[in-house]
């Protein structure tokens, strides 16, 4: 008990130093001060939050934003860039409304502002939260010089399911990996303090349940299980909250018959009252409106008055509140106390953000992009290298086809997304410009006149294209060269991210038709997949001799792949995300609950096909098993993994509920190859003989380490309550007497395992 009062402790200081003097009693009382000073109607514009440039969903009508403004009818305002905009829209607020409360700019800032990093679920394949940490805190200086303070970001909604195309934007499928990334994105956004001018209100998205979209069909129902609700979905958000994020997004769907808008369960109970988040919620677009289509109201106000009363403190878009909540109010049928509430809340991060002392920001006078820092360009390619994951290094004549080597003196780059600089830039891309991106084709095109070789280009198709007429010139190409490079891959506008959801994993249009023609040339063939989720390629898989997982790497994609290409970097990335053999696989994720029937080794590795046992849990036509597992990706280098060491056979439930020390497991892990390297080191447990079914293996631990040839090291874990409490039959979050076995391991499906047990 000692130890998780004290973790309780230390979280209150990081949340009480990002709020910075947001909780002191001199803003208490000024807030108190603006309330009593305020009208009704002054109150619900602190509460509206509008559009003011390019919308992000569709538009519900245009309002007249400066008159608003002047009368303090709106809070915040989003899609408004640049400092003169924001500037000039603030001068109103500060100016010519009554009371002179600032407004609070937001943006989709998600990878990025001005300087474009990989997608997140890029910088999830990384493992390395110190990295994501310095990418959100470069987004977070650009956008706040040009008066942005909030971003809506991080999304850390769990997916499941690979159709979703919002898996883009979030850390992959499991809970673990997400909270270490939701806590890198909050303190990289937020900084050490809210009030520094640099720093951006964080918000943690989409609360809850978004990512198990039924079907994976963006905005559809999902029905989720109190204990998977607690034990998958809601940790994310959880160590969002625990690391200080200022403000929450509610979701779109219904979750369990109950729309996210109107979840009072979500909103007041758990994130507010279990979890003591002291900032403000706000809707998702248009959002509180769907209330009406979700079948839950039968008119706009009624709608208006179900989400304040949830716990929604902010309407983007929509324009319920501003339309409905004082007559609402005054009518009785909304208690001014809840209303005063929200205001609270909004006003208290806007006293945290410190924008009553500064709401401005400098003007740079100049028409030109601003340009990027060379550091800030350095940091986009490290964190593109890292991100990119190796899946395939066959032998070609006796050696793995990669790194390239001097041999290849000519190569043959072809495919729709070798020079696609905008798809570089994946969704949500800020306000990157295409213009800075460094493509595959321009960075191999300079690397190869360097060396002396040469470089052979044709497009060949287009990404959804369906005419064949441009393979005869690639066909061309790839017969004059030692090498072939194919870049294919999805649309990263219209395939990936929201509203682009897939009934099918395969590749558009007629990529797979020109994969397999290239393919049949002959040449040793490099296929680098630009996605924003894993695709279903079993025949590239077992054809094509290296494969590497791109996502889409941010402005510098193209010398992070070159780099890695040649060697000069070792790949380092790891799946976040698990690789489906066929779209019917799914939902796929590596840590379902264990069944009654299992199909023998099929959920465990890669057979060829299930076991012939007809009563168990298999497909009759596919494997079970992940054509990619969760966790893999390979190296230049080979790390080998010695036995697992425990530090003791037993601990007591009673004991580690308490507090107690946790058990050490640890294990050498070498590198057997002639390259340096980084690994992902992973720790798995899995539990049985408890009084609820849980995964047969779960992630609950990683370091990442870097080795020379021959160089080894003892990666040590230690497992204890965090590690092993889970949701039980009573739904208390608590360690059970249970077998326990760890795996530390290079990913989810490999590595030496140990046993401890657990008693009462």
């Amino acid at each position: 008990m000692q130890r998780a009062f004290r973790i309780c402790a230390l979280v209150m200081l990081l949340v009480s130093s990002l709020f910075a003097g947001s909780a002191r009693p001199s803003v208490d009382s000024k807030i108190e001060a603006l309330l009593t000073q305020m009208t009704l109607e002054e109150k619900v514009g602190q509460l509206v939050q509008y559009s003011a440039g390019e919308a992000t969903g569709p538009a519900s009508g245009s309002v007249r934003l400066r008159d608003l403004i002047a009368r303090g009818q709106i809070g915040s305002l989003l899609n408004v860039t640049g400092a003169a905009e924001t500037n000039a829209l603030q001068r109103i607020a500060m100016t010519r409304s009554r009371l002179k409360i600032p407004l609070l700019f937001g943006l989709d800032v998600i990878h990025g502002y001005h300087t474009i990093f990989p997608v997140p679920l890029g910088m999830a394949s990384t493992w390395d939260p110190q990295l994501v940490n310095q990418a959100s805190r470069v987004a977070a200086q650009e956008a706040s010089a040009e008066g942005i303070r909030w971003t809506f970001s991080p999304m850390v909604d769990i997916a499941r399911d690979a159709r979703w195309g919002r898996m883009v934007e979030g850390a992959g499928e499991d809970p673990y990996l997400g909270q270490i990334m939701a806590a890198a994105y909050v303190r990289g956004y937020q900084g050490s303090r809210l009030s520094n001018h640099d720093s951006l209100a964080a918000c943690a998205k989409h609360m809850a349940g978004y990512g198990a979209a039924e079907g994976g069909r963006d905005y559809n129902a999902a029905d989720v299980s109190e204990r998977t609700l607690r034990q998958i979905y809601l940790p994310p958000f959880h160590a969002a909250v625990d690391s200080g994020a200022a403000t929450v997004m509610s979701a779109f769907n219904p979750l369990n018959g109950v729309p996210a808008s109107a979840n009072a369960r979500m909103l007041n109970e758990i994130l507010r009252h279990e979890w003591g988040f002291r900032g403000f919620v706000v809707s998702d677009w248009d959002a509180i409106a769907e209330l009406m289509a979700q079948g839950v109201v039968n008119d706009p106000a009624t709608a208006a008055r179900k989400a304040i009363l949830a716990g929604v403190d902010m309407d983007m878009q929509s324009g319920l509140y501003a339309r409905f909540l004082a007559g609402l109010v005054r009518s009785g049928k909304i208690p001014e106390p809840v209303l005063n509430e929200a205001v609270r809340r909004v006003l208290r991060i806007k006293f945290a953000l410190n924008l009553f002392a500064n709401p401005y920001v400098p003007e740079v006078k100049s028409a030109a992009q601003p340009r990027l820092e060379p550091s800030q360009d350095e940091l986009a390619r490290t964190v593109a290298e890292r991100s990119l994951v190796l899946l395939r290094n066959e032998e070609f004549h006796g050696a793995p086809l990669l790194p390239i080597t001097q041999v290849a003196r000519t190569i043959a780059l072809v495919g729709p997304l070798a020079d696609s600089a905008a798809d570089m830039l994946g969704s949500w891309p800020g306000k990157g410009d295409a213009a800075s991106v460094v493509t595959l084709k321009s960075a191999l095109s300079q690397r190869m006149q360097q060396s002396g070789g040469q470089l052979l280009y044709a497009k060949g198709t287009d990404i959804d294209s369906t005419s064949d007429d441009g393979f005869r010139e690639a066909l061309d190409v790839a017969q004059r060269s030692d090498l072939v490079i194919i870049a294919l891959g999805e649309s990263a506008a219209s395939m990936t991210g929201e509203a682009a959801s897939r009934a099918h994993l395969d590749l558009p249009g007629n990529q797979q038709k020109f994969l397999e023609t290239m393919v049949a040339v002959g040449k040793p063939v490099v296929l680098i997949l630009f996605t924003g989720r894993p695709l279903a390629l079993p025949w590239a898989a077992s054809h094509v001799s290296a494969m590497v997982e791109a996502w889409y790497p941010g402005m510098q994609a193209g010398p992070a792949l070159v780099r890695t290409l040649f060697g000069d970097v070792n790949f380092s990335g790891k799946l976040p995300v698990t690789v489906p053999r066929a779209v019917g696989q799914e939902p796929l994720y590596y840590n379902p609950p264990k069944t009654g029937r299992p199909a023998g080794d099929a959920d465990l590795s890669h057979p060829p096909r299930n076991s012939a046992e007809k009563y168990v849990s298999r497909y009759i036509d596919e494997p079970n098993s992940p054509l990619f597992p969760f966790g893999f990706g390979l190296s230049y280098s080979r790390f080998a993994y010695s036995a697992i060491q425990v530090s003791r056979s037993s601990s007591s439930a009673r004991a580690l509920n308490r507090g107690a020390t946790a058990i050490r497991v640890s294990a050498t892990v070498t590198n057997q190859g002639a390259r340096a390297g980084k690994e992902v080191v992973e720790l798995y447990v899995g539990q049985r003989g408890t009084s609820v079914n849980l995964p047969r293996k779960e992630l609950k631990g990683f370091k990442v380490v870097s080795l020379a040839p021959g160089a080894s090291q003892r990666v040590e874990f230690k497992v204890g309550r965090e590690e092993l409490a889970f949701w039980n039959i009573e739904m208390r979050h608590l360690v059970e007497p249970a077998q326990v076995t760890v795996w530390i391991a290079p990913d989810s499906v490999k590595g030496p395992s140990a046993q401890f047990t657990i008693t009462k």
